[in-house]
């Protein structure tokens, strides 16, 4: 099954105008600031249908001429939609590859295990499931000995020249907006070469080894030559983690401090986007700047926090002459005044401000009714892994405990692949004591702990998946340790709720797909509550993807919903965690923490001790989760404070997701 979730965008709608999707790549270009034609989308879906469908042109162009189409492909996250559409295009349409050659862009090296080679992540998404011709897949080869690697490039080089270059290159975006792993400095005439990975080069792709010391130190990368050589590039990139390197490869300079900047010396090279990974593009952060804007109140807030970073002021001390000299002088004309406009926004950002998240009782809240009625309310937390929901919104939590609300927790997967084997030796170890000590002659339990410590200390390798019971064992520990946060924070044992979502339960980093069963488990129990407020996390940059699916498998839950009797007093509120926080312009509630509250937060996140130091994916801030979610909630209080709204010591900041209806 294959979700339609292309209506889920987790931050505000930018009106079309500004990227019109149903366009030609001539009128994406709207921006005088972007120097590359870039095509947005929705989704990531849309874009690839979009791609497919151009490779599948110029592929049918060659196939006309009795030509091979040469065709270089990447690895990584980015193009596994355009595999996956044009792999149905082969299984669905009858679309045949059999004139294609193939080069991969890249591979890591050393290769000890084929398994997670960049090569073997490309068959199974998409070269053997199509007629590719084996011997027409050509890849740098990572099994030669260190002395021989100058000369294998040479030869992938030469394989690449007899057949008359790429005729197209689709390529996916790094971090420090490198292509295939041509990394900053690399020159416009780099050849096919052996590159060290640097450190945030090897987290990037920690994800898909398992763990940081799993991954290779190097790789063997086809060169910017042979890349800027192609006939035509496409370029893809999702998600806000890409957003900061898109904007400096499409606006910035060409430099070899980002190489993808060089394409902009491409005459036949494109961008392909969605929403998130625009989001820094001045036609969707700035629009004020490219064209005449749709006033929005929305819209109007973020140009008005734009200019109090601009000019260095609060918002009540803007004059209309830094309006007028930052290119705002449209709102004075439809205000009147700076004052009118100031005004506005401070009074539309004070009622974000809430010590009462799930509404105070008979409370007359003109600005939003909906918070006061009905007094208690029923609600769910949704948490990704069993630690979001204190990570992300520990304080709110504890307040609506607090407030009298009736507060579910409902843990969406069981995170057991994010514990450490050491952890475990540790549990076993008590539990083999208490062995001893009360049922000596269990000799099943004694024969099942020998069994797993001498696996963990003695068999297991760092390419091993947990065995079943492992993975049973890390996934109780992750509950023991989400129960002990929630009675900190004081919530009945009755309301914590562990979802075990099927997607995620392979045991490796790689999850299934998402499928109706994951949506009706989660529909399911939404109606078994039929709550007034939910809690998601709205958090894209988990690096490992969970959030991700988690939000959509809720997203489409509540879409099935939405026209219920009950759904009518629903709010649907996404938090963030501990990779991101919201712009304060999308804030829509701000719940404010005391010092006493944000350490109580702080109390609750260490009840997850498997997730301190030792956590595998903690990601690439070397920061622990408390230090992050502190650093991040007292960011944002620091920011109301420099808008001249009141000073806390730290805020949780929320907005409110809306079906389309």
């Amino acid at each position: 099954m294959r979700l339609d979730l292309s209506s889920h965008i987790t931050f505000e709608r930018v009106p079309k105008k500004y990227y019109r999707p149903e366009n030609d790549f001539e009128e994406y270009n709207l921006s005088r600031f972007e120097k590359l034609p870039v095509a947005i989308f929705e989704e990531s879906g849309r874009a690839a249908k979009k791609i497919a469908k151009d490779i599948v042109n110029e592929m049918k162009v060659k196939q006309q001429e009795g030509k091979p189409f040469v065709l270089g492909i990447s690895g990584g996250n980015s193009p596994l939609p355009v595999y996956e559409e044009l792999v149905r295009l082969h299984k669905e349409e009858g679309v045949s590859f059999s004139n294609v050659i193939a080069f991969n862009t890249y591979e890591f090296y050393p290769v000890l295990d084929f398994t997670y080679s960049n090569l073997q992540m490309l068959k199974e998404n998409f070269l053997d499931q199509v007629d590719i011709a084996p011997e027409n897949i050509y890849s740098p080869d990572a099994t030669v000995e260190k002395d021989l690697i100058a000369e294998n490039c040479e030869a992938f080089e030469q394989s690449l020249k007899k057949v008359g270059g790429l005729d197209y290159l689709l390529l996916g975006l790094g971090s420090k907006g490198n292509v295939g792993f041509n990394m900053p400095g690399s020159s416009l005439h780099s050849e096919t070469r052996l590159v060290m990975l640097d450190g945030d080069s090897r987290k990037d792709i920690a994800r898909n080894f398992g763990s940081l010391d799993k991954v290779p130190v190097s790789a063997i990368t086809m060169g910017m030559s042979d890349m800027m050589d192609a006939k035509k590039i496409s370029l893809v990139a999702w998600s806000e983690q890409k957003a900061q390197s898109i904007k400096d490869i499409v606006e910035g300079a060409v430099t070899d401090l980002v190489p993808g900047s060089l394409l902009q010396t491409h005459p036949e090279s494109k961008v392909f986007v969605d929403l998130a990974a625009a989001s820094e593009l001045t036609r969707i952060s700035r629009p004020w700047l490219v064209t005449n804007c749709e006033w929005t109140s929305k819209l109007i807030r973020r140009a008005i926090v734009w200019l109090c970073g601009v000019v260095n002021k609060p918002i009540l001390k803007l004059t209309n002459k830094d309006y007028s000299d930052n290119g705002l002088s449209e709102l004075i004309t439809l205000y009147g005044s700076a004052y009118n406009v100031n005004i506005k926004i401070f009074n539309d950002l004070q009622h974000t401000i809430t010590g009462w998240p799930g509404g105070k009782p008979d409370a007359d809240d003109t600005y939003r009714p909906e918070r006061a009625k009905p007094y208690p309310k029923r609600v769910i937390i949704f948490s990704p892994h069993p630690d979001d929901d204190v990570i992300s919104m520990g304080g709110t939590f504890q307040r609506l405990v607090n407030q009298g609300h009736e507060v579910h927790v409902a843990y969406q997967t069981s995170g057991n692949i994010a514990v450490g084997d050491e952890e475990v030796i540790r549990y076993i170890s008590v539990l083999n004591s208490m062995r001893k000590k009360f049922n000596p002659e269990n000799t099943g339990l004694l024969e099942k702990y020998e069994s797993i410590r001498h696996y963990l200390l003695h068999e297991k390798s760092k390419d091993d998946v947990d065995t079943p019971d492992i993975l049973f064992i890390k996934g109780r520990i992750r509950r023991e340790e989400a129960r002990s946060a929630d009675r900190y924070v004081g919530l009945p044992e009755e309301n914590v709720h562990f979802l075990d979502l099927p997607f995620y339960e392979t045991g490796k980093i790689k999850k299934n797909p998402i499928s109706e069963r994951d949506v009706n488990i989660v529909k399911d129990f939404i109606e078994t509550i039929k709550p007034h407020q939910i809690y998601v996390a709205g958090d894209l940059a988990d690096p490992h993807g969970t959030h991700k699916v988690c939000l959509d498998a809720i997203l489409a839950a509540v879409d099935l919903m939405k026209d219920d009797d009950w759904y009518k007093d629903c709010r649907v509120w996404m938090y963030r965690g501990a990779w991101m926080e919201w712009e304060i312009d999308h804030i829509e509630m701000a719940v404010p923490l005391s010092p006493e509250e944000l350490r109580q937060k702080r109390n609750a996140i260490l009840k997850h001790q498997s997730q301190m130091e030792s956590a595998p994916f903690l990601g690439d801030d070397e920061r622990l989760f408390w230090q992050r979610s502190e650093e991040r909630n007292r960011a944002t209080a620091d920011m109301y404070w420099k808008l001249g709204l009141a000073s806390y010591e730290a805020i949780e900041a929320f907005v409110e997701y809306i079906p389309v209806q």
